[in-house]
């Protein structure tokens, strides 16, 4: 059970540092999975980032799929010693694609055999979890609640066989609501976690969602709403760290921006924030 709490970072947060997006896409003609290059400048690889995070104060690091440039043994074995050596946890790698919930059965065969692929690929380069999409049907739709929930319980007894726990995050539609979300998890059981991200969850019901949500989570993406210039709206923030704060939340706040200008700058904005619930 989680006691305390710690500063973590998405690597979308720094996405215009770390070199070319590899994003993976569907293709209905052919029945296969394609990769979709996105250039984007690289002032840090991936490699340098756990020294460069733990000198900026953080403890962990979340890690999207798209950024990891290589997935040969020799290079996940390079990524998980870099994290040992600057003593920062390699905790989620979120993988970016994949539904549950697609009515095309080929479609969610190979999509399963992706999400198992890459669960091997975060065992071998040391993360603790992997964030697997639960679905892009209804969050209403509850035949597509439990086949959800019975994939993610699935691959989560696959993973636990190398080490590696199942979760999934308020993303997408199927768990767009904070009933959705809890639906899912009670279906998939507890060996299936999720993540709160603070900028998923919309209307007026955010907080109280916020806050059903974050005693089932492993981390939290503290995601502020930035305006043009990148300042967060900072009593908004303040109000989605209190629900979370009240349901006695202990795991990792996750830094997420993805505003204007410096990246490390925008970071540091909503960090100052953050320390106080963290060091609570």
């Amino acid at each position: 059970m989680r006691t305390s709490s710690y500063l973590s970072v998405s690597t979308w947060s720094l996405h215009r540092l770390l070199g070319p997006l590899r994003w993976t896409a569907w293709n209905a003609e052919t029945g296969e999975l394609e990769t979709h290059m996105e250039e984007q400048p690289q002032t840090l690889t991936l490699l340098e980032l756990p020294e460069e995070a733990a000198r900026r104060g953080y403890q962990a690091i979340e890690v999207c799929h798209f950024h990891v440039p290589r997935t040969d043994t020799a290079y996940l074995a390079e990524l998980r010693a870099a994290f040992l050596a600057a003593n920062v946890r390699f905790d989620t790698l979120l993988l970016d694609y994949g539904d549950l919930t697609s009515e095309d059965e080929r479609r969610r065969a190979v999509d399963i055999a992706f999400i198992r692929r890459w669960i091997d690929i975060a065992a071998q380069a040391g993360a603790r979890q992997i964030r697997v999409i639960a679905g892009e049907a209804s969050p209403t739709d509850g035949a597509a609640i439990a086949q959800s929930a019975a994939s993610l319980a699935e691959l989560a007894d696959y993973a636990a066989t190398v080490g590696v726990r199942v979760i999934t995050e308020n993303f997408k539609a199927l768990t767009s609501t904070g009933a959705s979300c809890m639906r899912l998890l009670q279906q998939a059981g507890d060996s299936v976690g999720i993540i709160t991200d603070f900028g998923n969850f919309k209307g007026a019901s955010k907080y109280d969602e916020i806050a059903s949500t974050a005693p089932r989570s492993v981390s939290v993406h503290a995601k502020a709403a930035y305006d043009a210039t990148g300042l967060p709206d900072v009593p908004e923030f303040v109000r989605c760290l209190e629900a979370v704060k009240a349901a006695s939340f202990a795991g990792a706040y996750v830094l997420i921006y993805d505003g204007p200008g410096d990246m490390w700058e925008g970071l540091e904005r909503i960090k100052r924030l953050v320390i106080p619930y963290v060091m609570r």
